[in-house]
């Protein structure tokens, strides 16, 4: 549901610094929650999380659609008022929710699957993303372009209504009861911490996906209004449909091929690769080169999700997954926002207009091209850069090498698993 708003928010004002606040908004109310997601994880069934997690959204969205109707259109783009602001954060917060769902997810992974296909059905997992992208991609810019933000409503509430429908008739006979946990409250920071700290490298892990999500808050603060400035909110939809295969491309191949023996340094490839691809898939402004670099970028998220979910899944007792999932969520998602809020008024009110002067054009098109959008094909080549920076810093510190370690060692021990090689041997 946030693709839509921010396609909505956009058009109606052209001002990227409102679709960087609703961007980093949303990361931030993801970060301050999700401590609580995981703990509540931790200490009650999976399913019925995820049936609480499905109804509550559902209640928010129809709140939206309640204010949507009551409210004057004029009033409720007015950014200068409370509206606009209340009628965001209504969404928001029903989309944040959401998000406990995918933490008590990526718990019954460990419940359901077999240690040695857990990243297979981590990629599997991805596949299903995906396809969740491509529909709200598609349906956001078709129903935003054709029938206004009313009717999507109308179709977020029909779906996450079916959603939370299907939730009602699954059955998990594997777990009668909730695990044994020593989570305690409704926000179990020190277990949360303590966990983490149990595992050798495991913050390290997780403060580098953090840098990486600085990177991301970027690409959330900017990409759509590239996009929307390319073209019409109908085909942007379409063209992030067909981009968001990516996710099931990449899905299907860790499904089919898992993530080798060391997870992590497949990540750090990922990232790697993801960098290169931020870095030039707008050195010009042509559609295809953009729509190639989202599809391959694409590709690679899961390889990045499903690494970190199957080291967390390995090393990590089932009793206290959720409080790690939620604990490296809150770090992860709380790095866009910081971005998304510095970038996008830099950008609206200095890089832009910047790139869009005579001065500016001239000395950016040796490097970028000509075109509208320059100054934000900028942030994208430096963002880019300093991700594949990072990437391989990390290839050289003693961290790599511990998690890599214990993922091997909880690998070796586990029931059935055949042996694997040290890292290090390699």
């Amino acid at each position: 549901m946030v693709r839509p708003d921010s396609f909505w928010v956009y058009l109606q004002t052209r001002n990227v610094i409102a679709t960087g606040v609703i961007g980093g908004a949303y990361m931030l109310l993801i970060a301050l929650s999700s401590i609580s997601f995981g703990t509540f994880v931790d200490r009650y069934r999976k399913l019925t999380v995820m049936r609480f997690a499905a109804a509550f959204t559902l209640l928010m969205f129809v709140l939206s659609g309640v204010m949507f109707l009551l409210t004057p259109t004029a009033r409720l783009l007015d950014l200068a008022q409370p509206w606009f602001w209340i009628f965001t954060l209504i969404i928001l917060v029903g989309a944040v929710v959401e998000n406990m769902r995918n933490i008590a997810l990526s718990t019954t992974v460990t419940i359901l699957i077999e240690p040695d296909r857990r990243a297979n059905a981590n990629g599997m997992v991805g596949m299903v993303q995906g396809l969740m992208f491509i529909v709200t991609s598609l349906l956001s810019g078709l129903s935003v372009g054709l029938l206004g933000m009313g009717w999507t409503i109308v179709v977020a509430l029909v779906l996450t209504a079916l959603a939370f429908a299907h939730l009602l008739t699954l059955r998990m006979p594997e777990e009668l009861r909730a695990a044994a946990t020593d989570a305690h409250g409704g926000f179990d920071l020190r277990g949360s911490f303590a966990a983490v700290l149990a595992i050798a490298g495991l913050f390290a892990l997780i403060l580098f996906s953090t840098f990486n999500n600085f990177i991301g808050g970027v690409y959330m603060a900017l990409m759509d209004p590239y996009g929307l400035e390319m073209f019409s909110v109908e085909m942007w939809g379409a063209v992030f449909a067909l981009g968001s295969t990516g996710f099931i491309v990449g899905g299907a191949l860790i499904g089919k091929f898992g993530l080798g023996t060391n997870p992590l340094r497949t990540m750090l490839i990922a990232v790697i690769v993801m960098g290169f691809l931020g870095a030039v898939f707008t050195l010009r402004e042509w559609a295809w080169l953009y729509v190639a670099g989202i599809w391959l970028y694409l590709v690679l998220i899961p390889f990045v999700e499903a690494a970190e979910q199957t080291v967390i899944q390995q090393v990590v007792p089932l009793p206290r997954q959720g409080r790690v999932f939620g604990f490296a969520m809150a770090f992860e998602s709380a790095a866009a926002p910081i971005t998304a809020f510095l970038i996008a008024p830099i950008a609206q009110v200095w890089i832009i207009p910047y790139s869009r002067s005579a001065e500016g054009a001239a000395q950016l098109a040796p490097l970028l091209g000509e075109g509208t959008s320059r100054g934000i094909a900028l942030v994208f080549l430096i963002a880019g850069i300093i991700m594949i920076t990072a990437a391989l810093l990390a290839f050289l510190t003693p961290v790599y090498r511990r998690v890599s370690t214990s993922y091997a060692q909880a690998a070796a021990e586990a029931p059935g698993a055949t042996p694997l090689p040290r890292p290090m041997d390699e």
